[in-house]
């Protein structure tokens, strides 16, 4: 198995390459700072990187741009990033990376839960669910399936700093069913699934702990 991983080094991309090598599998890494360079926001790049790496069995993107903030104060332009990178660029990989076995692409709780300050986020996550439903029958047999995680203790929140960190992670303890926020070692799990069951496609497996039923 070769796996075609678009993210950073660190967090869940990082935690699904590890997953990857256990199983014995091969694993490349792209991104914007990694040694195979990729700009989902750029279709040139896309097919460069199609172009030099050749085939892999499996492409899985957790490329992000988050557009966090109410309508009130949302930034046009992170909005459309975000667009770019979770909803578009998915396109773009499904366009010159198919025919593979398989794509696995990233969603999020806030497609189903709604929260204040999350209106982007959520958009965008419920466009890729939209996109993952349609290109599994565009390019079927191909598979396509998205992973949609909740609060996952990664290092994407320390941007908000220690005290408002916790206080995000003790308000998700206190009402998620599970009674805790994820971990990435989890979220790989559920790539390596969606990875390696052929019998699964046009679906967006929920990693988040029950967060988004409450």
């Amino acid at each position: 198995m070769k796996v075609l991983i678009i993210g950073r080094d660190s967090g869940i991309a990082g935690a699904v390459a590890a997953r990857v090598r256990d199983a014995g599998g091969t694993v490349v890494m792209a991104g914007r700072n990694q040694d195979e360079h990729v700009d989902l926001t750029d279709e040139a790049s896309v097919a460069a990187l199609a172009e030099r790496i050749g085939e892999v069995d499996h492409v899985v993107s957790t490329a992000s741009a988050r557009a966090r903030g109410t309508a009130a104060d949302l930034d046009r332009d992170a909005v459309r990033a975000s667009f770019d990178v979770k909803v578009i660029g998915p396109i773009l990989l499904a366009r010159h990376f198919a025919p593979r076995q398989s794509f696995v692409f990233f969603s999020g709780a806030s497609a189903r839960k709604v929260m204040p300050g999350m209106l982007a986020v959520g958009a965008t996550n419920a466009a890729v669910d939209a996109v993952t439903r349609s290109l599994a029958v565009e390019l079927a047999p191909i598979r396509v399936n998205a992973i949609s995680p909740g609060t996952i203790d990664t290092g994407a929140h320390d941007g908000l700093g220690a005290e408002k960190k916790a206080a995000l992670f003790a308000s998700r303890e206190a009402t998620s069913p599970a009674g805790r926020v994820g971990s990435a070692e989890e979220v790989a799990d559920a790539v390596f699934f969606a990875l390696t069951n052929s019998f699964l496609t046009g679906t967006s497996l929920a990693v988040d702990g029950g967060e988004a039923l409450v």
